[in-house]
């Protein structure tokens, strides 16, 4: 699967359960680990959970499975590690916290998506 397939299949992942604020940051130029973070929100840690369990089936359906996933037993924050498409699911609290958008401030963004309610 090319990295622009796995960036659409996450973005669909995350609208299925009606995530919010999703933005993609290209960070090809600033690191060699990956080629882009999705970030998203989810209203509750509930949601952060199945959020992140929706994106890690998904990938491993389409043969891709997560090479790593954490937090999403407590559901704070939660992060999926697809290799070139790394992903950050996050209360409202934590995206605030943490504002993780500045600071990987990139150029512009890529893409910025947003979730229907």
């Amino acid at each position: 699967m090319k990295v622009e397939e796995l960036k659409l299949l996450v973005i669909d992942a995350l609208e299925d359960i009606k995530a919010e604020d999703i933005t993609v940051l290209d960070v090809k130029k600033m690191t060699d680990f990956t080629d882009y973070m999705i970030i998203a929100t989810g209203k509750s840690t509930r949601q952060v959970k199945a959020l992140a369990i929706n994106v890690a089936m998904q990938a491993k359906a389409a043969d891709m499975p997560p090479l790593g996933l954490e937090g999403e037993t407590v559901g704070e924050w939660a992060l999926i590690d697809l290799g070139d498409v790394i992903v950050h699911v996050m209360t409202p609290q934590m995206r605030t916290t943490y504002n993780l958008e500045k600071l990987w401030s990139v150029e512009e963004k890529t893409d910025q998506v947003l979730a229907e309610d």
